[in-house]
């Protein structure tokens, strides 16, 4: 059987608290109690057990629109067998040899946004752990400085549920496209980072791909000539500020644990 651990561990406890303390209170009537309705999600984006993981499904008001997964005939200039990247519509296609491709919405941060042409997705892993290039800790320090020795592949993981690591020439880009829990970034800019994905997106496209793999990503031009109707769409987020505590500290890592890896 599974080890399952929510990320809604610390409200489990207070129930369980709860239970405990309401043990040893003295007995009152029995009030009759309304069924909850089930929460609805849109399809594919429900709740997911994932590596001994459950990730909360994503609330609807982030699916809005054309943000959200599609499947259609491609209209892009990539070739078969393809992740067609827009970092200026904000969205990701995968490329199949049918003409046809499925479309996943994205978040773009600074440096999604300072690539353009062809590399190779080189290999991709679940549940990455995470460490700032030496060129964050360099021009960030009051950022970055205090998780130079990296981050374990986790719910803590700036890199979500899976990455995938570009390559040019055989050299990393250091160029990732990778999960997210930060829902609200998803077709929208910010300020750190690289290409985003809702985890449930990420996940689903992980298990459509094989490594190694083509990756176009698109100039302005070419997002504007295949795509003008979503250019630049979203809104330019500030930057947000984890402080170390939220991600190194005692009960961040009390409440977190190793993903349970069935294969690579």
């Amino acid at each position: 059987m599974t080890l399952v651990t929510k990320i809604t561990r610390r409200s489990f406890a207070a129930m369980a608290m709860a239970s405990t303390a309401a043990a040893c209170a003295p007995r009152v009537p029995e009030m009759e109690i309304e069924p909850v309705a089930p929460v609805s999600f849109v399809e594919g984006y429900g709740p997911i057990e994932d590596s001994g993981y459950i990730l909360p499904g994503i609330p609807s008001e982030y699916l809005q629109g054309v943000n959200r997964r599609m499947t259609g005939l491609y209209n892009g200039e990539a070739g078969p067998n393809t992740l067609d990247v827009d970092p200026y519509a904000k969205f990701l296609y995968h490329v199949r040899e049918d003409g046809t491709a499925t479309r996943y919405p994205v978040g773009v941060g600074r440096a999604g946004r300072s690539i353009r042409g062809s590399a190779t997705m080189q290999f991709m892993r679940k549940w990455p752990s995470w460490t700032p290039t030496q060129n964050m800790l360099r021009t960030e320090p009051e950022v970055y400085g205090d998780f130079a020795a990296g981050i374990p592949g986790g719910l803590r993981s700036p890199l979500g549920a899976r990455a995938l690591y570009l390559f040019r020439g055989g050299r990393d880009t250091h160029y990732r496209i990778h999960g997210t829990n930060d829902l609200e970034s998803i077709g929208n800019s910010g300020s750190a980072g690289c290409i985003r994905m809702f985890n449930q997106d990420v996940i689903h496209l992980y298990d459509q791909i094989e490594a190694p793999m083509k990756v176009l990503i698109r100039s302005p031009e070419e997002s504007q000539r295949v795509d003008p109707e979503n250019f630049d769409r979203g809104i330019e987020l500030p930057p947000k500020i984890i402080s170390a505590e939220e991600l190194l500290g005692e009960e961040a890592v009390a409440n977190d644990r190793p993903p349970v890896l069935d294969d690579a």
